[in-house]
């Protein structure tokens, strides 16, 4: 399928809203769309310096240039995440041909956190189309904090992304099931497929959250009344918190980006997780929302859709070329990885892949 990029643009233009916001989310989707192989102008299936060699080099270097770096602090205002070691920091990159090429703790388990906000709204797209989150829960950041109230009130829930709480809850809660089980069991059954394999909730840190989840239940409760999902607002938050709480290692991140990074089809398992066609908006969203306060700047030096999580948890998705995943927990005043970004961001830089720099 081939589609021109100005007739994308002004398609988009036309359901987005105008505004300075809407405009830079309709620019990011036009970046992510043009880069996913099989629509115009992607990127070359290979670059030079894309060899299997130059990658594990660059991963290992990358890797071992940070593994003694001390910045940052756990999250703790989720008492199980302020007790896992600091000293874990994983690699691992997943090219089209499954090919993993890796370094470090690459085994080690953590919850996933807001990562899964990502595949989350994967799942309400596959469900009920790509265009639900222009006219429903909204596509542009906030510019305001991942948890905001006020960004809700603004808008009256509206003018959201699936990518902050309020945002996330309600895309959780428009998750169509027979039962709470059964959005559950799509949930966790989308993150296994994505991953390659079955994947676990971390108890320990299912019940530290539930615990302690107060404002997210205020927040479930606000989007609820002004109509931005059907679920009961309690139930919403408690899937939405039980999805962070699932266990992934950097192993499982890398192939999860991967598998967004090749147009929804799992490059391990060979599985057609996701319809090609939902990927570009969903890529577009990270770009725009997918690292906190700090997306912009994350987009302004990597060009990579991302997106991050207080458990130490990084994605990013190289259209065509590669998806990676970090894990490091100590994170910066935003809320971010700071091993992580800083190794994505020299691999980026070794291998030529920043998305936004392919000028042919």
């Amino acid at each position: 399928m081939t589609i021109a990029v100005d007739e994308m643009l002004e398609t988009t233009k036309s359901a987005t809203s105008t505004s300075r916001r809407g405009l830079l989310g309709t620019l990011a989707l036009a970046a992510a769309a043009t880069q996913l192989p099989g629509l115009a102008f992607a990127a070359p299936a290979a670059k030079s310096g894309m060899s299997a060699g130059a990658i594990d080099s660059a991963v290992r270097d990358a890797h071992a240039r940070y593994l003694t770096l001390n910045e940052g602090a756990n999250a703790d205002y989720i008492p199980a995440l302020a007790k896992v070691p600091s000293k874990f920091f994983g690699v691992s990159l997943v090219t089209g041909d499954s090919k993993v090429h890796e370094a470090g703790d690459t085994t080690e388990v953590f919850s996933i956190q807001s990562i899964s906000k990502v595949f989350n709204a994967a799942l309400v797209m596959e469900q009920s189309g790509k265009d639900f989150f222009l006219t429903n829960v909204g596509v542009d950041a906030t510019g305001r904090v991942f948890n905001s109230i006020e960004a809700i009130e603004q808008y009256r829930g509206k003018e959201m992304n699936p990518l902050v709480n309020p945002g996330a809850i309600a895309t959780v809660g428009n998750i169509k099931g027979t039962s709470a089980d059964d959005v559950w069991a799509k949930i966790i059954g989308f993150h296994s497929d994505m991953a390659g394999r079955k994947l676990e909730v971390n108890a320990e840190v299912y019940k530290s959250e539930a615990d302690t989840n107060q404002r997210n239940q205020a927040i479930g409760k606000l989007m609820s009344a002004y109509g931005m999902f059907p679920m009961d607002p309690g139930v919403a938050t408690d899937l939405y918190t039980k999805a962070c709480s699932i266990n992934v290692s950097s192993h499982d991140l890398g192939i999860m980006a991967a598998t967004l990074a090749f147009g929804g089809r799992n490059p391990v398992t060979g599985k057609q997780v996701m319809s090609r066609a939902n990927v570009p908006g969903l890529l577009a969203i990270m770009a725009s929302a997918g690292l906190y306060d700090d997306s912009g700047k994350w987009l302004f030096n990597t060009g990579l859709p991302g997106k991050s999580g207080v458990g130490g948890g990084l994605i990013a998705v190289a259209p065509g070329q590669f998806g990676i995943g970090t894990f490091s927990t100590k994170l910066d005043a935003a809320g971010n990885s700071i091993r992580g970004q800083r190794a994505i961001t020299d691999i980026n830089n070794t291998l030529g892949t920043n998305p936004l720099a392919q000028f042919g």
